[in-house]
């Protein structure tokens, strides 16, 4: 590379983006670039013109491993929409502007299905206007439902910590006896795919029963058949432990949590706010039952737990970053890196890139043949899919007992 590179991070965070980050500054300058500037908030700050040099930052190569292992995006996120070329070109002509005074020769993003939006619609001005840079997608999402790609660095992380974290409450719940039982419900992020809440199932082995129910937001969700089977769980035992998708939505297509509360906040991509599934379904039990619940919302948890992240997730993390480096330097553009499943026993992925038109705006789904007929549980090759992305640790360089990370000021 003889110019320079311009990286940037966006929508929700990961355990593992940072390795990405790791991955695309060392495979960079290894390749030749000169800078490789980092963008604050993504293309939402690029905008701004708020950005740095990461070398100011990645001096020494135990800052590269504090990187790997620093939950939430290093450079900050946003979750900016870009308009249509032919809705604002101004917008499109101040990015350009700004990315020839840097002298870019690579942009690469990393990110989910709405970064990719971007990557495609920067890909496609500059092909239109014969621009020289080169625009590569490295996913990201603990949501693992981008297309083309097995799965997505930082889903391992996630799902890691979701089965450990599921049979860690399975263990309480069993502690105190109530008279009626006790129900839990466990609500894990999943918009439209389940594939982090099918993660509870990870939980199970020989010293844990795992979940009695799991319910992903692909299949409508009954209500009443919910609470008649938690009402037949509870005649056999004095504790219940549920996993659901924050995501499930009644027949009509309402989500259970908008029963309770009205959603008011919408983002630039039009998605709605959901919180309070686990709320309300723990309110409507113990309504219904008169039993004992909880409602026990992982949240930002899921995603930021580094130290609980997975050796593969983290270690496919960088890979990608460097993939998307060298796809961009030997000339790709309007392309996301994708993982490549080899074989499973012994685990072996790798990377190559698809077109970025092919990945944007898509949803990759839990197939119908990995839930269980009832739509209450996953199947043994879910397990078998998950199972091998949340092998090995990490293990965080502490000080003074808790885990130190890679800083840099907020006010930049």
């Amino acid at each position: 590379m003889r110019r320079n590179v311009i990286v940037g991070q966006s929508g929700g965070p990961t355990a593992a983006i940072n390795s990405s980050l790791a991955g695309v500054y060392r495979t960079a300058k290894d390749r030749g670039a000169n800078k490789v500037y980092g963008m604050l908030h993504g293309v939402q700050g690029l905008l701004q013109e708020r950005y740095l040099d990461l070398s100011e930052y990645i001096t020494t190569e135990l800052d590269a491993e504090l990187l790997k292992r620093t939950p939430a995006a290093f450079l900050g996120s946003c979750r900016y929409k870009l308009p249509e070329i032919h809705e604002d070109r101004a917008v499109y002509e101040k990015i350009f502007g700004i990315l020839d005074k840097l002298d870019i020769e690579a942009f690469i993003y990393i990110g989910g299905n709405d970064s990719m939006d971007t990557i495609k619609k920067l890909s496609d001005y500059a092909i239109v206007t014969g621009h020289p840079t080169r625009f590569i997608g490295c996913p990201k999402t603990i949501d693992n439902d981008l297309a083309l790609t097995d799965h997505t660095p930082g889903y391992g992380s996630a799902a890691k910590y979701i089965g450990t974290s599921v049979k860690e409450i399975i263990r309480d719940s069993f502690c105190l006896e109530y008279s009626k039982g006790l129900v839990s419900i466990v609500e894990i992020m999943g918009r439209n795919a389940g594939w982090l809440t099918g993660a509870a199932a990870l939980s199970k082995g020989e010293d844990c029963e795992g979940p009695d129910l799991i319910y992903l937001p692909e299949l409508p969700f009954d209500l009443q058949a919910f609470s008649a089977k938690v009402k037949e769980l509870l005649s056999q035992k004095p504790s219940v432990v549920v996993a659901v998708s924050e995501g499930i939505r009644t027949e009509d297509g309402t989500y259970v949590c908008e029963l309770g509360n009205s959603v008011d906040f919408v983002d630039a991509f039009g998605h709605k706010q959901l919180s309070g599934t686990a709320s309300y379904l723990a309110n409507f039990i113990a309504g219904e039952i008169g039993c004992k619940t909880r409602a026990i919302e992982l949240s930002t948890l899921q995603r930021s737990a580094s130290h609980a992240a997975s050796r593969v997730d983290i270690l496919e993390a960088y890979q990608v970053g460097g993939a998307a480096v060298k796809a961009a330097d030997e000339g790709d553009s309007g392309k996301m890196v994708v993982l490549q499943r080899l074989s499973d026993d012994p685990y072996q992925c790798g990377t190559e890139v698809k077109d970025v038109h092919k990945i944007a705006n898509d949803e990759k789904l839990v197939p119908r043949e990995w839930v269980n007929a009832e739509g209450t549980g996953v199947t043994d090759e879910f397990v078998a899919y998950v199972r091998p992305l949340i092998q090995g640790d990490v293990s965080p360089v502490m000080v003074d007992g808790i885990p130190r990370h890679l800083f840099r000021p907020y006010n930049l």
